[in-house]
């Protein structure tokens, strides 16, 4: 006999090796005051087994439900047309959310207060305790196992019950429809997505200007250390399309002493005394790059911790994205604004992009 300790209750030490042929003579211990399992408590029949009329109420309360759910995914569909964000209105972007966001909502609710309703209103209830067993069972084992699958359809009632079968079947396949939808109208109808993606507002003598404010930017008012969210002049002027171009177009300028450049020999052109704009898209999956540490020159992407030095024309010097910044090629007009010299040379945003 041995005393516990902590419980100051008395165990019953097992040395005997051949009683426990698996077990350690030094740690193997049984309790003298151990409870026999008490086994299942007695079943206490729900309400749908004892009346027939209540078992018919919750089997079209499912059914119900799986159909509203296809309701759901129906008005999604039909609310992504009926409310239409082309205009770039926020207002009209929040109603586009809005009822989308409910279709969803009520597609999503229908199926999974339907299955749980179901299960537990409908299904046979029994009480099991299923035991462990090794992986990759014997061929009975497997023939066992199919059993099980024809014994759960049975008291599912899945091939029985065919109303209840057929609407949830309907739910599972017009549930990913919204989405569908919704990811086809991401790109336009007409043109090839990867063209538009290729090109951004920027063009020769395009103006630098203030986001959101569309101020042009002078050369002379941008000082060392600096560094200014930048879209291209005229972009607040566009009826159509504006958050798409600005996604593609957006740029951080930044001004750096001359001699901390160490530029390509190729884009010694692209900067103005220590002057250099890079895409504000971050070359993994998209994020605004927007944090500037002036110290270091480096940019910071918040989402995934890529950092790009921009003094080594914005190399990847951590994190996951695949390849620099693209830098877009600036210049200065007559007037000492900063203007573009060409768009980029390059895709902008994540490298899957360029991925034809």
């Amino acid at each position: 006999m041995a005393q516990d300790d902590h419980s100051s209750e008395l165990v019953a030490a097992d040395s005997s090796h051949a009683e426990h042929p698996h077990a350690s003579p030094g740690t193997a211990i049984v309790l003298d005051d151990a409870f026999e399992n008490p086994g299942f408590p007695p079943h206490r029949p729900r309400v749908t087994d004892e009346d027939p009329a209540k078992e018919k109420r919750a089997q079209r309360t499912v059914y119900t439900l799986f159909y509203l759910s296809i309701l759901g995914s129906v008005w999604a569909i039909a609310a992504y047309m009926l409310f239409p964000i082309e205009s770039n209105n926020v207002g009209d972007v929040r109603l586009n959310n809005m009822f989308i966001g409910l279709g969803a909502a009520l597609a999503l609710l229908g199926l999974g207060f339907g299955a749980v309703h179901w299960a537990k209103s409908i299904m046979v209830d029994v009480e099991l305790a299923d035991e462990r067993h090794p992986i990759g069972g014997s061929p009975e084992t497997q023939a066992a196992a199919v059993q099980v699958f024809a014994d759960a359809d049975r008291e599912s009632g899945f091939t029985r019950r065919s109303v209840i079968r057929n609407s949830l079947i309907g739910a599972l396949v017009v549930f990913p429809l919204p989405a569908v939808v919704l990811f086809r109208g991401l790109a336009p109808q007409d043109q090839l997505p990867v063209e538009l993606i290729s090109h951004t507002m920027w063009k020769k003598g395009t103006r630098l200007a203030l986001d959101p404010s569309g101020v042009p930017i002078k050369a002379a008012d941008v000082t060392i250390g600096s560094a200014f969210h930048v879209i291209p002049e005229g972009l607040q002027d566009l009826e159509h399309g504006r958050l798409e171009e600005k996604a593609k177009a957006a740029v951080l300028l930044m001004r750096l002493n001359p001699e901390d450049l160490n530029e390509l020999p190729e884009r010694e052109s692209w900067s103005y005394d220590g002057i250099v704009a890079y895409s504000k898209i971050c070359t993994h999956v998209g994020c605004p790059v927007a944090l500037y540490e002036q110290h270091t020159h480096h940019l910071l992407c918040p989402c995934h911790q890529s950092q790009f030095d921009v003094s080594n024309h914005c190399e990847v010097i951590f994190g996951p994205a695949a390849r620099p910044l693209p830098q877009l090629p600036i210049a200065v007009d007559d007037e000492g604004y900063l203007v573009a010299q060409s768009d980029f040379n390059e895709p902008v945003g994540p490298s899957f992009w360029e991925r034809h």
